[in-house]
């Protein structure tokens, strides 16, 4: 009954996609990235001696393919098919220039073995294991320094068949962080698209250090008390669209970071230019988009639109800490549905968690210019639990169009936040009660009085009517 409920909203918030507008400026990545690679060579993993009986171990004949198409990088690029069948797998590394292609009866497994995910060094802006002091394992896909990377196909599935990796991280038995499903370093022009993600280890996937990234009509699927198997996790990266993709696990759906404390201040690799929109799923222990907490590099210039949470711990959320560093600004997020979501809006300003004792107490994390605009939620416990950091506060925080059906009795709290507000039920805490219009509008990311009266107020019966 439950899934047949939930069938019923991601049909419902689909047909209301059809019927809203994508407002964001020019420089959407969403507009400028070309999902579509033709490559002039191309094999099957067959012919590397790959059996597909998910009980014969393939990582030789992934590695031994990769490595024959190396020859075609300068000569067009080229396409490794995996047809049907379960191919089970370690960690292979791609390469320039190569499309990785699934048929939609293609399943590819991830090793039980944990000696077929190898230990590589810990990224340089977390400075370890984001579980453990030390090295992390590869994720089953995996690449760095590349350009031009495809991972697609038509609807077939990679599995990594995390459950031994989160019984090892329940028992306390873990020498070195899980692996990720997919994760691609300091690469340049990724698309993954047309594709199901089941039960990734830790974080389904990972682009870290990377530019012109689509993530594009993918399903990520883990169970709902899974630990820490966020959806997608952009990561320093920039110029990112994430668009159509369904979303139920046991984190955050899309959680976007950018270092950890003083090696993510030392690194100095800001997330930019994110857009995300079309977004459908659940998480009971998390969100639905997070901001953080790792975020000591920055994060700039967040767009998202068209989302639809339910059965769901929080909404959206932005999490940081003393000790982080780094900003959040120019956020955007706007037509947002929520149906049985505990806390609606959450800002989180000491979350702790920090990677060794030699954080700096001091590197206060600088929070702004976050709009957020036309949300509606239906069974709402919690609206609001916005807290800033006492001689930190976080500034310029907008509310617009903002009606949520809640049973708490205090539906808003909030504690070292300034702002302004339009338009929001029940009525929010004393600290964003400053009308935005008609002063305030310059101070509130993404909203002047022409965007607001031309484009929101049009729509809004339409989104209101469609709930």
């Amino acid at each position: 009954m439950r899934r047949s409920s939930a069938l019923v909203d991601v049909l419902l918030v689909l047909a209301l996609f059809t019927e809203t507008p994508w407002i964001v400026g020019e420089s959407s990545p969403c507009k400028e990235i070309n999902s579509e690679v033709f490559r002039p060579h191309s094999v099957s993993i067959t012919e590397f001696g790959a059996i597909g009986d998910g009980i014969n171990l393939n990582t030789k004949a992934f590695q031994n393919a990769i490595f024959y198409l190396n020859s075609f990088t300068d000569k067009g690029g080229a396409q490794l098919f995996v047809p049907a069948g379960k191919w089970l797998t370690g960690s292979f590394t791609l390469i320039s220039h190569l499309t990785l292609k699934l048929d939609k009866d293609a399943i590819i497994l991830g090793s039980k073995n944990s000696d077929d995910w190898p230990v590589v060094d810990p990224l340089p802006s977390y400075g370890r294991g984001r579980e453990l002091p030390g090295g992390r394992h590869r994720s089953l896909i995996y690449g760095h320094n590349l350009t031009d990377v495809v991972i697609t196909g038509e609807n077939g599935t990679i599995d990594g068949q995390g459950s031994v990796w989160w019984n090892w991280f329940h028992n306390k038995t873990l020498s070195y962080t899980r692996p990720h499903l997919v994760e691609l370093m300091n690469t340049t022009g990724l698309v993954i698209s047309n594709l199901t993600f089941l039960n990734s280890p830790f974080w389904t996937i990972h682009p870290v250090y990377c530019s012109q990234v689509i993530v594009q009509n993918v399903t990520i699927r883990a169970p709902l008390d899974s630990p820490n198997t966020d959806g997608i996790d952009p990561d320093s990266s920039n110029d990112v669209c994430i668009e159509d993709c369904y979303i139920s696990t046991g984190d955050d759906l899309i959680s976007i970071k950018s270092g950890w404390d003083e090696y993510g201040i030392s690194y100095n690799r800001p997330s930019a230019n994110i857009t995300i929109r079309r977004l459908i799923g659940e998480t009971q222990s998390s969100s639905g988009i997070a901001i953080g907490s790792e975020m000591s590099g920055g994060v700039s210039d967040i767009y998202a639109e068209n989302l639809h949470f339910f059965n769901s711990r929080r909404g959206i959320r932005i999490k940081t800490s003393p000790g982080r560093g780094g900003y959040v600004r120019n956020v955007y997020i706007s037509n947002v549905k929520m149906h049985r979501v505990e806390i609606a809006i959450t800002f989180t300003g000491k979350y702790g968690e920090h990677p060794d004792e030699s954080f700096d107490s001091k590197a206060l994390p600088l929070i702004e210019r976050i709009t957020i605009k036309n949300v509606i939620g239906e069974k709402i416990k919690i609206a609001g639990l916005l807290e800033g950091i006492e001689g930190d506060e976080f500034l310029n925080i907008c509310l617009v169009n903002v009606t949520l059906n809640t049973t708490s009795k205090s539906p808003w709290n909030c504690s070292y936040i300034q702002g302004y507000s339009a338009s929001v039920f029940p009525e929010t805490c004393e600290s964003l009660r400053e009308s935005i219009f008609p002063k305030h509008q310059t101070e509130c990311h993404h909203l002047s009085t022409n965007h607001l009266e031309s484009k929101g107020n049009r729509n809004r019966g339409a989104w209101f009517l469609s709930w």
